[in-house]
């Protein structure tokens, strides 16, 4: 369990009420990673929501036997948002470019919580689409540099 306050200080969960807060810190903790530690990789069961706290990581997906680099994450933006979108496989490799710390949310409970309640499912999944929105963007940019 992390304390909601931590929650609070990021506009992802601005949107939550005070109660809603306690019941995701509730099925939450704090984790560190060192610099260049693999988090978790691409096809994996997404049994975990991240948020990064601090450092930075990059994502990566397979290709051709081998991987390539589809961006990064910086403090104050979540992770591993395939644990929040069917079927909840991980669609890349998170790999740590520095020590990283980072709040660690149970996927199934989050998940059972934004079912429960649909106002919290909405202000998550809005989050979630925020964020899945800018990679696509970020993935564009690449391909269109690839081709010029």
């Amino acid at each position: 369990m992390i304390s909601p306050e931590l929650l609070r200080h990021y506009p992802f969960f601005a949107g939550l009420t005070d109660a809603q807060q306690r019941l995701i810190a509730s099925v939450a903790e704090e984790k560190d990673f060192p610099g260049g530690a693999t988090i978790f990789e691409e096809g994996q069961a997404a049994n975990a929501f991240y948020f990064l706290l601090s450092g930075s990581l990059d994502l990566y997906f397979s290709i051709r036997g081998g991987e390539i680099h589809v961006g990064g994450i910086n403090p104050g933006e979540p992770f591993s948002i395939s644990a929040l979108i069917p079927p909840h496989i991980l669609s890349h490799t998170a790999r740590t470019a520095s020590a990283c710390r980072a709040i660690l949310i149970n996927a199934a409970a989050l998940r059972a919580m934004c079912d429960a309640d649909c106002k919290m499912g909405h202000v998550v999944m809005r989050g979630v689409a925020s964020a899945a929105m800018e990679r696509l963007h970020f993935t564009r940019v690449q391909l269109a540099a690839e081709r010029a």
